[in-house]
């Protein structure tokens, strides 16, 4: 196949470039300056444009891009640039798409924070109900994003991501440091649900779906089984060989990171019901397996 990616250059979009080519499928690159490869093409989704002819003909294209939401704090102008980064690069290429005269595949990146950011133990498929709040809304509306695609016939894949474990990248690199000088730690009351996925699996996933000629919708990109925080702490050390005997209250996570507590506190039980439906096996189905994999 020959795949269009935005978002290329991210700690996601780099390991489905490098996996996507290693299968033997040609991948062009979407950048926003002058490329100095032959594998890339200049666009400006702020400005809505790219190269049609390219979208016409690509098999499939890809979206992953969006300005990060782990930079703190989230200030009113943090907060548009993160909407807007979103809704303008899915626009963008749905619209490519939509105008294309055999639509393609649209792969178009979402993420957990569509369920909200507490669900308790609530189990949530993707039949569940939006969450509510500010990342909620913004998943929300980057789905929206995609309608043209959709309302012309391109198969439509929404990959709702939940944390995913890399040594590269994410949530498990800020990790690591803490946790090897013996600084592990649960979180609050440690029983909040973990929703996670090796970054093996989800480019693994991300090719099934470009691949299988049927699927489309939302699709929940986590291991079948969540773990809760204090699992994940144990886990994390006894896989680090160091020990994980503290606590971090969570007035005292409120009182250091404000609203971003919530992100760390909340509880999201997240099962990929529709991916494995349709015959996806995970390689790293279990937090073992995940971070044996994320540490290779």
């Amino acid at each position: 196949m020959h795949v269009v990616v935005g978002g290329a250059s991210g700690f996601l979009g780099t390991a489905l470039t490098t996996h996507l080519r290693a299968r033997g499928h040609e991948v062009t690159r979407l950048v926003r300056s002058v490329p100095s490869a032959g594998d890339a093409s200049v666009w400006d989704p702020a400005a809505g444009r790219i190269d049609q002819i390219l979208i016409d003909r690509a098999d499939a294209v890809v979206n992953l891009s969006g300005s990060s939401i782990a930079k703190w704090p989230r200030t009113k102008a943090r907060r548009a640039e993160i909407l807007s980064s979103r809704l303008a690069s899915t626009g963008t290429l749905a619209k490519a798409v939509a105008a294309s005269s055999t639509p393609t595949v649209f792969i178009s990146g979402s993420g957990m924070s569509w369920y909200g950011t507490d669900r308790g133990n609530e189990v949530l498929t993707e039949d569940g109900s939006p969450g509510t709040g500010f990342l909620a809304d913004v998943s929300q509306q980057w789905e929206a994003a995609a309608a043209p695609a959709v309302e012309a016939g391109a198969r439509t894949c929404f990959v709702r991501t939940s944390l995913v474990l890399s040594k590269d990248g994410g949530v498990l690199a800020l990790m690591l440091p803490v946790w090897k000088l013996g600084g592990g730690a649960r979180l609050g009351s440690g029983r909040q649900r973990m929703s996670l996925i090796s970054r093996h699996d989800w480019v693994r996933g991300v090719e099934f779906l470009l691949e299988h000629d049927t699927a489309s919708g939302p699709f929940n990109f986590a291991m079948p089984e969540s773990v809760t925080n204090a699992e994940f702490t144990d886990i994390l050390g006894e896989t680090v060989h160091r020990p994980t005997f503290l606590a971090v209250p969570s007035f005292a996570l409120k009182a250091a990171l404000g609203g971003l507590s919530e992100d760390l506190l909340g509880s999201l039980d997240i099962h990929p019901a529709a991916l494995t439906d349709i015959g996806f096996t995970f390689a790293d189905p279990d937090l073992r397996a995940a971070l044996g994999s994320a540490l290779t």
